[in-house]
C-alpha cells in the first residue's frame, strides 16, 4: 500500500490562507463568478471583482492591510504608494499596521495624449527623494501596467520600490525584479466575443459592469483630443 504524498506545510497553508481572503471579497459583493460578464475591453468572462466594494467593510479591509503590513514588516518602509480610491483606503491600513509608521500618499492616473501615466500631486512630490524606500499598494493588478508606472515614477524621485503589496493579483502579472505579495492569486479566462464558450451555450450576457465604469468615469481622466 502506497501512502499519499506529503504535502508541503507551508503550500497548504498559503492555500487556506487565499480561500479565506477569497470568501472575504465574496461577503463584499465584490468578487463575482459563475457570470456571463463583458469587460472594458470587450472581452468577456465567468468571473469579475468589482474595485469600488473591495474596501467598503473597515473591519475586512484593516484585517487584510494588517495581513499585508505583517508579510513586509522586516522592511523597513518610510512611504506606502497608492492610485485611486480603494487602494487609497487599503494603503492607508497598510501604513497603520506596519511597524516602521510610513505616511501615506497616492498618485493620479492620468490619460495625456493617448498614453496612460501617473504622477504625484504636487505637495507629496518632497516626500519621495533620494534613499526613500517605498511600497507600493493596490486593490487589484489585473495587466501591471499601473504598477509599472508608480515603479518608474519612484525612481524619477530618487526613491527605492521595496515590495508590492495587493489585495488580488493575476497570477500571470510579473513585475520586473519586484517582490510581490498578494492574499489572492488568481487567473480568469477571458474570451473574445466570437470564441466565448458562454455565447455559446446561449448564457445572456451582464453588461451591469460596463455600463456603471463609463458613469464613474473620474474627472481627472483625460481623453486624448481627435487629431
Amino acid at each position: 500500500m502506497t501512502s499519499a504524498p506529503r504535502q508541503d506545510p507551508a503550500a497548504v497553508e498559503a492555500e487556506v490562507r487565499e480561500k479565506i481572503h477569497l470568501e472575504i471579497l465574496k461577503r463584499t459583493g465584490a468578487y463575482h463568478a459563475n457570470d456571463h460578464v463583458l469587460l472594458p475591453s470587450g472581452h468577456h468572462t465567468s468571473e469579475y471583482i468589482e474595485k469600488t466594494l473591495v474596501t467598503t467593510e473597515p473591519s475586512f479591509t484593516e484585517g487584510l492591510g494588517a495581513v499585508i503590513a505583517k508579510h513586509f514588516a522586516p522592511w523597513p518602509i518610510d512611504v506606502v504608494l497608492s492610485t485611486g480610491h480603494g487602494a487609497l483606503i487599503l494603503s492607508h491600513c497598510v501604513a497603520r499596521a506596519h511597524p516602521s509608521r510610513p505616511i501615506a500618499v497616492y498618485g493620479i492616473k492620468r490619460v495625456v495624449g493617448g498614453k496612460r501615466r501617473v504622477t504625484l500631486p504636487a505637495e507629496f512630490r518632497r516626500l519621495i527623494r533620494e534613499g526613500t524606500k517605498v511600497l507600493l499598494v493596490e486593490d487589484l493588478v489585473s495587466s501591471g501596467r499601473t504598477l509599472k508606472l508608480l515603479i518608474h515614477l519612484v525612481e524619477r524621485h530618487g526613491g527605492q520600490v521595496v515590495g508590492v503589496g495587493c489585495l488580488w493579483r493575476r497570477t500571470s502579472v510579473v513585475v520586473d525584479d519586484t517582490p510581490v505579495f498578494s492574499l489572492v492569486s488568481r487567473d480568469f479566462p477571458t474570451y473574445a466575443p466570437e470564441q466565448c464558450p458562454l455565447c455559446q451555450k446561449g448564457v445572456p450576457l451582464n453588461e451591469e459592469f460596463v455600463r456603471r465604469q463609463h458613469h464613474r468615469r473620474p474627472s481627472s481622466v483625460q481623453e486624448p483630443k481627435p487629431s
